[in-house]
């Protein structure tokens, strides 16, 4: 039950950092966004380091969560912009279709799911597919929303290979597992600001609300990699997947955004399968 606590927790804190972040790419530079908020995140964690001060564990049993935290970075790189030009309802369900990944890897490796989980985890993505479902499936695809969806796919490729870097990671130290992983996305980001020459906000209101986003981030990371050293990957991942869930209520509570029936229904469905989950 702690573990499935966790999972479910880090996907509320995802949720509202997905939905913190996607509308902050709409009015500044998404590599700008990342960097700011990536680097807040950062200096959090390192705090909690120096309070803590965990023994550091083996330089190779680093190198699983700083591949995580590279392909986290291009995954929100790519999962924002896909925010910023879409439809938040539809984009944030597809993206956690990479939930997939480290369900495959989980069961290949030896996790054993109960039949009830498997059914949830079953539930849950299939809940997730209903509620990416186009709004006005009879009428031509908008050019931003089809590149919406592809760049919503290459996030889902890059958060369920982050799912799998931090499993791994956080086995041997969660703490540094996180650090890890925080300071590869921030060196990635900042080479590639530095490269595009990418201008940085400066308003405190602005680098308030980034910093906001890059805590919620690390949390949400913090409680994943916790939750993976207590449960199976295949079970924990689907949960921490779960985040568009949050993501798609907001959007539909603060920007109007219209949500079909058959989207509310994979909606209740996701929830359904983390009940059969916890259950199992």
């Amino acid at each position: 039950m702690l573990a499935v606590a966790l999972g479910l927790s880090s996907a509320v804190c995802w949720g509202l950092a997905d939905f913190l972040g996607g509308l902050q790419s709409r009015s500044v530079r998404v590599l700008a966004v990342l960097l700011v908020s990536q680097a807040a995140g950062l200096i959090a964690i390192a705090v909690a380091l120096a309070i803590v001060q965990p023994d550091l564990p083996p330089v190779g049993d680093l190198w699983p969560p700083a591949a995580a935290g590279l392909a986290g970075a291009l995954a929100l790189s790519a999962f924002y912009r896909a925010l910023a030009i879409g439809t938040m309802s539809i984009v944030a369900p597809i993206s956690s279709t990479g939930a997939t990944l480290p369900v495959i890897v989980g069961i290949a490796t030896g996790d054993r799911p109960s039949a009830v989980q498997v059914l949830g985890i079953v539930a849950a993505v299939g809940g997730v597919v209903l509620a990416s479902r186009e709004l006005d499936e009879d009428r031509p695809t908008p050019a931003p929303a089809r590149a919406s969806v592809a760049l919503a796919l290459i996030a889902a490729l890059g958060f369920g290979a982050f799912f799998i870097g931090m499993k791994a990671g956080a086995d041997a130290s969660v703490p540094w597992a996180l650090f890890a992983a925080r300071a590869a996305s921030v060196t990635a980001v900042l080479a590639a600001v530095v490269a595009l020459r990418v201008p940085l906000p400066t308003a405190p209101r602005r680098l308030g609300a980034l910093a906001l986003v890059g805590l919620l981030d690390a949390g949400a990371n913090g409680l994943y990699a916790a939750a993976a050293t207590e449960g199976l990957l295949s079970v924990v991942a689907v949960l921490g997947a779960l985040y568009p869930v949050s993501t798609v209520l907001l959007a539909r509570a603060v920007l109007g955004e219209r949500v079909r029936r058959i989207q509310e229904v994979g909606i209740v469905t996701a929830l359904a399968g983390v009940a059969l989950i916890a259950a199992g």
